[in-house]
């Protein structure tokens, strides 16, 4: 069987106040035409369909429009929600997806079986998926209990539970005619960020070990860590990445989907396919005068200026480069904390003072800057 493992859409994604929805439509659509020429017997969506857990009524309809097109192209989809997803709200698109002949799992159900999806292709390989949403830890004990394995215990880790929860959907993995994968959205110890994940997820308490996957798993389809990677473990396990670069972080990242070629009784295939659809995160640093000078780059801009601050530089910088969304002064001009200036005492000093002496310690002294402080000052005593 072939499959298409995509993940980490971001649709409604705002970059800097700049919309991306074109980005995004033309990114999809080459999805889809790799979907049309590919062929895949199983489109597999690791999560994070959207950007933000109250997407736009534009976002919604692209997510739609893109599941139904690549339904159209003969294969099953399967789709689970990501930590920016309200699963809730996907699982609301239940009854439309099941009618176009979709599965779309949003949110963890009391019942493992609702994440055990058989399927069989064409040429008659059989096929079983578990599709595990993202858990936060709090639902992932949760889960723990209603699936009524071991009792959580105050020491146990978000990895306990979800090696727990993954067990059990994947206690159907026995029989030997039949293809064994797993999708789930959560990080991996050693694998690579992409740049624009929520750290919060990624992280610490997040991060769970390989060894959570069953071993006699034929692949496992992640999403959550935007940059395309293998991950060592006791499978195949692999991240998609995301096929657009969501934010400066990732302007190193090259957006793809991967096509895994795979049978019951033979190792998986594995290569990545391009999606170059997105515009370029671009980034430029140098004087006002440098910046002048250099012929700008395709994409969207994060300019680092190597002046310091003063009112009407950002308006100069977008004078001379149009298409910078994010200008800063460069880190490297910026002082370090607790350089500069002794840190002034609060006690009987008035505001403007301590303004004054706040932006000497950093380096911005300028007198427009001071002045603005000033006039909110007044219209606040006033």
């Amino acid at each position: 069987m072939k499959i298409l493992h995509t993940s980490d859409w971001h649709l409604g994604k705002v970059l800097k106040g700049q919309s991306r929805a074109e980005e995004h439509t033309r990114v999809l659509a080459q999805v889809i035409e790799i979907a049309v020429a590919e062929r895949p017997d199983l489109v597999i969506v690791a999560g994070d369909l959207y950007d933000t857990a109250a997407p736009t009524p534009e976002a919604t309809r692209l997510v739609t429009r893109a599941l139904t097109a690549l339904r159209r192209t003969g294969a099953d989809v399967v789709a689970i929600g990501g930590n920016h997803d309200n699963g809730a709200a996907l699982d609301a698109l239940r009854p439309w997806a099941e009618a176009a002949g979709i599965t779309l799992r949003g949110s963890v159900r009391d019942n493992p079986a609702e994440h055990v999806i058989d399927g069989v292709t064409a040429d008659g390989e059989r096929w079983q998926l578990a599709a595990l949403p993202f858990l936060s830890q709090r639902y992932a004990v949760r889960a723990v209990e209603m699936y009524e394995l071991t009792p959580a215990e105050a020491n146990q880790t978000y990895a306990d539970h979800l090696g727990r929860v993954l067990a059990k959907l994947a206690e159907g993995f026995t029989e030997p005619d039949r293809v064994h994968l797993v999708t789930a959205h959560l990080t991996v110890v050693g694998a690579s960020t992409g740049g624009g994940e929520r750290d919060a997820h990624t992280v610490l308490g997040y991060a769970v070990p390989a060894t959570v996957f069953p071993g006699n798993a034929h692949y496992v389809a992640l999403g959550h860590l935007h940059r395309s990677q293998r991950v060592i473990g006791p499978c195949p396990i692999r991240y998609s990445g995301s096929p657009i670069a969501v934010d400066f972080g990732e302007q190193e990242n090259i957006g793809s989907v991967t096509l895994v070629e795979v049978t019951a009784t033979t190792a998986a295939r594995i290569r990545e396919v391009p999606v170059p659809g997105a515009t370029p995160l671009r980034t430029v640093r140098g004087t006002l005068a440098q910046l002048a000078e250099i012929d700008p780059p395709d994409g969207w801009l994060r300019v680092y200026v190597r002046e310091q601050p003063r009112a009407g530089l950002r308006e100069e910088v977008q004078e001379l480069l149009p298409r910078a969304l994010e200008i800063r002064i460069d880190p490297e001009l910026v002082p370090a904390p607790g350089s500069g200036t002794r840190a002034a005492q609060r006690a009987g000093r008035s505001p403007r003072e301590l303004f004054a002496d706040y932006l000497t310690s950093r380096g911005h002294a300028d007198d427009g800057v001071q002045e603005l402080f000033d006039e909110l000052i007044e219209e606040v005593d006033h």
